[in-house]
């Protein structure tokens, strides 16, 4: 079998796409704690309003695809939603359970989980220097999230469903890089969606959680979670997993929280002072430090 990570490790096309991509994805805690709809429901309508627009898409940029074929390849597709599903529902309620900042640094653990899964799974070894980027990138998050982290018994299953958020967010990007290196970013990214809405909708309605927006409010907020979020922003994603490796994506993903503390100060005055900035500023030494650790650009061969 081979490995999720056999795309090229950076391009000059894919990386710019990534932390686009990164930086959008920062909206999403904004708004899911603005929109007054349970949490579980939100994480369905930010799925169920990007699968029509995905699919409008595909029918006039892809006139002639009929999706993929292949059972295997479509299934590896509709578990990735599976997978992304179930991040979503677990990070939506873990912020419910736990500090934004508990949420926010343990559901960014998924390059670990991914790397490790490469490393011992697939036999995919990282250069040393990597590592050091990892290592980096994880402590300017701590850093970024620092004076409102804190570890009780009142917080640990927000904390224990914010760990899962990583590992079912490891898994999904493992199988978007995978489906990449065949299928376009709209036939993953319609399929997965597809499959993550229809699993998302009756765990909202068994949850007992407000489902329908208040007003044109939460509307507009919803809309945005759907268009900008995810096919905006893990659209960029999902296309650039592509032109670079898994492992390099998940650590540059480590942006969105510097992304999401710079737009929660803008947008909803919270604090954004030096501890944050130097956070921030470690964090993307750590990106840095891990694209320099990648063999040479290399020429995307995906679609």
């Amino acid at each position: 079998m081979s490995s999720p990570d056999s795309a090229p490790a950076v391009s000059r096309s894919g990386l710019p796409g990534l932390v686009l991509g990164a930086v959008l994805i920062g909206f999403a805690a904004i708004i899911v704690r603005l929109v007054e709809v349970g949490p579980t429901a939100a994480a369905f309508w930010r799925l169920a309003i990007a699968v029509p627009v995905l699919g409008l898409l595909r029918w006039r940029l892809q006139p002639r695809s009929e999706g993929p074929t292949d059972r295997r390849a479509l299934g590896l597709m509709l578990l990735a939603g599976i997978a992304f599903a179930l991040d979503l529902a677990l990070w939506h309620r873990s912020i419910h359970l736990t500090s934004v900042a508990n949420a926010t640094l343990m559901s960014n653990l998924s390059p670990v989980f991914i790397a490790l899964t490469l490393h011992f799974g697939f036999g995919d070894r990282h250069p040393l220097r990597f590592w050091i980027g990892l290592a980096l990138a994880l402590i300017g998050a701590g850093v970024l999230v620092a004076d409102s982290f804190q570890i009780s018994h009142e917080t640990a299953i927000g904390d224990l469903l914010a760990v899962g958020t990583a590992v079912f967010y490891a898994i999904y990007q493992l199988l978007v890089s995978r489906s990449r290196q065949r299928y376009s970013a709209l036939d993953v990214m319609f399929y997965a969606s597809l499959a993550g809405a229809a699993l998302l909708l009756p765990m909202a309605l068994l949850s007992g959680e407000r489902l329908l927006p208040a007003g044109p409010r939460d509307i507009a907020l919803l809309l945005a979670l759907g268009l900008v979020v995810h096919i905006g922003g893990q659209g960029l994603i999902a296309w650039a997993q592509a032109h670079v490796t898994a492992s390099f994506a998940s650590v540059t993903l480590l942006a969105q929280p510097v992304a999401a503390a710079l737009f929660a100060w803008v947008l909803l005055d919270e604090s954004f002072g030096l501890q944050q900035a130097l956070g921030g500023i470690v964090i993307l030494a750590g990106i840095l430090n891990c694209r320099l650790a990648m063999p040479a650009l290399a020429r995307p061969k995906s679609p």
